[in-house]
């Protein structure tokens, strides 16, 4: 497996760093389509709370996104990030617009899209195509688990089979594919988790983020969480269904995340995944290092 730093550095040869764009989609989670309430886990912003104003153009998005990580980035490129809710759930003329204004600016090295698997349909995915051309596009799935139950609980909304369809199809298009996936998800064991990875590595997809379960202000979780019907991860079991995570990644699989930032404002749990730096520290000393010392025997 290889992280993304490193992966990018050798795509583009340059440090590259996201900026996390809100186009103002909704999600047919939320807007009545499949239901009313999103999914059991995603907060009110739909995952995008470190996104840019989506009343702002495109264009000032990203204007502010460079401003924002001016000192981490003084050489480098940018690429765009269709965040919140689901990016491709819209008209294709309106996608086009929105997609268009971001690849074409002069900083931004390609695009990445958060959406969900039930939704691409054909023009969409032509859209996508289209826009691959002119620099790299890369989609990223929600997938979460690839248990039957715990989809069922979290209201994933869409069967395995749609992910794999989609995986499938995109990849005959060209694109790449990231693959979301939580760990800590209700009721499932570390093999269970596992197990997950392992099947997104071997059906097709280029990346993978690794996702530690966060319990939000405003979720159903939330209220599972206080009721004593949902247990979190410690920080010691993080580090550990890491590593069995990573050791089953075959060497072309690129790692976009692992783990994630819980907006402290609406953290209720595990408070231990606040300290970024440490979480962070950890992971570097204990699971990376490891492996890539594991690797090398």
């Amino acid at each position: 497996m290889k992280l993304l730093n490193e992966y990018l550095r050798e795509k583009f040869g340059c440090k590259v760093y996201k900026i996390a764009l809100n186009g103002g989609f909704t999600c047919p989670n939320r807007d009545g389509t499949l239901d009313t309430r999103g999914c059991s886990f995603c907060s009110a912003g739909g995952s995008g709370e470190f996104a840019e104003d989506a009343r702002k153009s495109i264009t000032e998005q990203i204007e502010d996104g460079k401003c924002r990580v001016r000192e981490k980035i003084k050489e480098g490129r940018y690429i765009a990030y269709f965040q919140a809710y689901t990016n491709t759930y819209a008209p294709v003329e309106h996608l086009r617009k929105l997609y268009e204004e971001a690849i074409r600016h002069s900083e931004i090295v390609a695009l990445s899209i958060a959406t969900r698997p039930d939704c691409l349909p054909e023009d969409v995915i032509a859209l996508l195509k289209e826009m691959n051309r002119i620099k790299p596009v890369w989609v990223e799935l929600g997938l979460q688990t690839i248990h039957p139950a715990t989809a069922a609980a979290i209201r994933r909304g869409y069967d395995l089979e749609v992910y794999d369809r989609a995986v499938s199809t995109l990849r005959a298009a060209g694109l790449e594919v990231i693959t979301h996936v939580i760990l800590g998800l209700p009721g499932e064991s570390a093999e269970d988790m596992v197990e997950t990875v392992r099947y997104v590595c071997d059906h097709g997809s280029t990346g993978i983020k690794l996702q530690l379960l966060h319990v939000l202000k405003g979720t159903d979780l939330e209220k599972e969480y206080r009721e004593g019907r949902l247990r979190v991860l410690s920080e010691d079991e993080y580090m550990g269904i890491l590593r069995e995570c990573l050791r089953v990644m075959p060497e072309h699989m690129v790692v976009h995340r692992l783990t994630g930032d819980g907006d402290k404002k609406l953290l209720i749990a595990p408070l231990w995944s606040g300290n970024k730096k440490q979480v962070w520290n950890r992971i570097q000393r204990e699971v990376i290092e490891e492996c890539v010392l594991q690797n090398e025997k």
